[in-house]
């Protein structure tokens, strides 16, 4: 799908490009959310909720990126100063994925402002930083992993939420399922996480290794219960809505619970009425 035609290429290089050539960064960055609204636009009706702003934002980073390159432009000086000076999530993201593609071969001076956005008070910046992370996990799998386990350790819920996202095993991370190993070194480390909101996002990323690696899974989930550490159980609870669907009972034993919930499905033990007052 193809959202940049030969129309918003034109604004693109005469509102961002043309400004960013000549230092006028405010000028550029504000016409960044015109800019994405013209991307969003050209998405058909019937795709919008898949593709969403973050698409959007993703398109027109790799292509700033890429006319950036074709002048010898200072990219990782114009990304920086563009994330720098920007106060929108939407500019601050299209800076950050900038400096994602210029990371592929610098990771170094791309990894400040990705701790940064991670930090941010702004939800959208933080979901736009995990994202466009997971391209250096790709590149530099062995140098990113010695990073994440430096975040793991912040003090900030934020932060070590951003090391759980990063970690999901979405399309630029589908070969976490050949080496689980590689996500699960970083997130045992947070299997007593105590709070709601990181200890959310690892449930959540042993669900999703539920698509295929279903047996490691129910082991994980064995281990956190057995551990008897309370987050380590909700963790582990969590870990099951969709082992669920398939083997209640057996995730039943497992939780050693008679009923299971999650959002509006309820499964109970044949017999089961819960308990009476």
């Amino acid at each position: 799908m193809n959202i940049l035609n030969a129309e918003v290429g034109r604004k693109i290089q005469k509102d961002i490009i043309k400004p960013i050539m000549q230092a006028k960064y405010d000028l550029a960055i504000g016409n960044i959310t015109p800019i994405i609204d013209d991307l969003y636009a050209n998405i058909p009706d019937n795709k919008r909720i898949s593709y969403r702003i973050v698409h959007v934002v993703k398109t027109l980073s790799e292509y700033l990126y890429t006319q950036l390159v074709e002048r010898d432009a200072p990219v990782y000086r114009i990304a920086s100063r563009m994330f720098e000076e920007s106060d929108d999530s939407q500019s601050k993201g299209v800076s950050l994925g900038i400096l994602s593609f210029y990371g592929l071969g610098d990771y170094k001076e791309a990894l400040p402002y990705f701790e940064s956005a991670a930090a941010s008070s702004d939800w959208e910046v933080r979901e736009l930083a995990q994202m466009f992370f997971r391209k250096l996990i790709k590149k530099h799998p062995a140098e990113m992993k010695e990073y994440l386990l430096k975040l793991v350790k912040s003090k900030d819920a934020n932060m070590r939420r951003f090391v759980a996202e990063t970690l999901r095993p979405v399309q630029e991370n589908r070969w976490f399922y050949k080496n689980p190993d590689y996500p699960l070194s970083i997130l045992r480390n947070m299997f007593k996480e105590s709070a709601p909101y990181p200890r959310t996002s690892v449930g959540n990323n042993l669900s999703d290794l539920v698509r295929r690696l279903p047996d490691l899974v129910y082991d994980l989930v064995a281990e956190l219960v057995e551990s008897g550490d309370d987050n380590s159980y909700w963790i582990a609870y969590r870990a099951c809505r969709n082992l669920v669907k398939k083997e209640p009972v057996k995730v039943m034993d497992l939780l050693k619970v008679d009923e299971y919930k999650y959002k509006k499905r309820i499964h109970k033990r044949s017999g089961y009425q819960g308990n009476r007052s």
